[in-house]
């Protein structure tokens, strides 16, 4: 466990969620990606909260989400490519960073200072009747102290260190999609940029827009929520592209030849890249919470949502700061 068990947060009453938002209360809240610890959008004291919770880095934004693209339309300015972008994908894993409009009301603390809004409409039912509940953008991160496994099931969050952070926890079962969402901005010339890849395939995206997505150059602080080096970390440490275990790990393993009767788990015995993006952070939380030192992981495929799985692994798996 990860820490006091706070099953009495766990509800399914979306107008009690809502009016915790309105509140100026966090609320825990399924998405078919991952939970998200969500607060008013336009709330400063609200997305500040938000910001402590997590222990999060003041650099790093926060996506608001939205109960359609009528909503983001209201927020921010769309180019052509970002409205063939939303029509095909969303409500879905996408989220799209673009300019704020002038009259835009969320909270400057979201954006981390900049000029621009991260915006996705999710697909979960639970998340759409909630924000149309609301009726207003809510900030949400995932549902974890900063740099920590993202949590895909309502109990993951009431165990955690957030729980006494959240006043509810919406419980929305599983998230089916299990990585976060793609990320996509756009440069000064209007080319599409991948920020972060996510539960969209990249070959998906460059589809729809006929064009190449191109990869931004590292300049430092966040552009978008998820480019910190160290993040997604469990508390045992990663061995990456590791063809068995070495005595004292766990072994995450990935397909069918994957090596038999050792300890551990297969993010997919039968290969599939999306069963195993659904399945990483449960199954690494899993592992973790054996108490062992090192997670020893099987190499996974870059190809299609490949690309977000190791992404996620790299990630955790980088040097990091213990959380204080």
């Amino acid at each position: 466990m990860h820490g006091e068990t706070r099953t009495d947060k766990l509800s399914g009453d979306v107008n009690a969620a809502a009016a915790a938002l309105r509140a100026g209360r966090l609320v825990a809240f399924p998405t078919e990606t991952v939970y998200g610890l969500g607060a008013d959008a336009a709330n400063d004291d609200a997305v500040a909260a938000i910001f402590a919770a997590k222990r999060r880095p003041r650099f790093n934004p926060l996506i608001a989400h939205v109960a359609d693209a009528a909503a983001a339309e209201r927020l921010a300015t769309f180019s052509d490519k970002a409205r063939k972008l939303a029509a095909a994908f969303w409500p879905g894993p996408l989220t799209l960073v673009l300019p704020r409009a002038a009259e835009c009301p969320v909270s400057l603390l979201a954006s981390a200072g900049l000029d621009t809004i991260a915006l996705r409409v999710p697909a979960h039912p639970l998340a759409r009747e909630l924000l149309r509940a609301f009726g207003g953008p809510v900030a949400a991160p995932s549902a974890n102290v900063s740099g920590r496994l993202s949590p895909t099931e309502a109990e993951h969050v009431a165990e955690s260190e957030l729980a006494a952070d959240v006043f509810l926890i919406l419980d929305g079962g599983e998230c089916a999609v299990g990585v976060e969402s793609t990320i996509i901005g756009f440069d000064d010339e209007g080319r599409a940029t991948l920020l972060r890849p996510g539960g969209i395939a990249r070959a998906e995206i460059e589809r729809v827009i006929d064009a190449p997505l191109i990869t931004p150059l590292e300049t430092g602080a966040p552009a978008a929520p998820g480019q910190l080096t160290s993040h997604y970390a469990p508390r045992a440490r990663l061995r990456l592209n590791a063809d068995e275990p070495q005595a004292g790990e766990m072994y995450l393993a990935f397909g069918p030849a994957a090596p038999q009767g050792v300890p551990g788990l297969n993010l997919s015995p039968a290969g599939d890249l999306k069963e195993a993006a659904a399945n990483l952070f449960a199954y690494l939380r899993i592992l973790d919470d054996t108490g062992v030192d090192m997670i020893a992981v099987a190499p996974v495929p870059h190809e299609g949502l490949g690309e977000a799985i190791n992404d996620r692994l790299t990630r955790a798996a980088a040097p990091r700061e213990e959380n204080p």
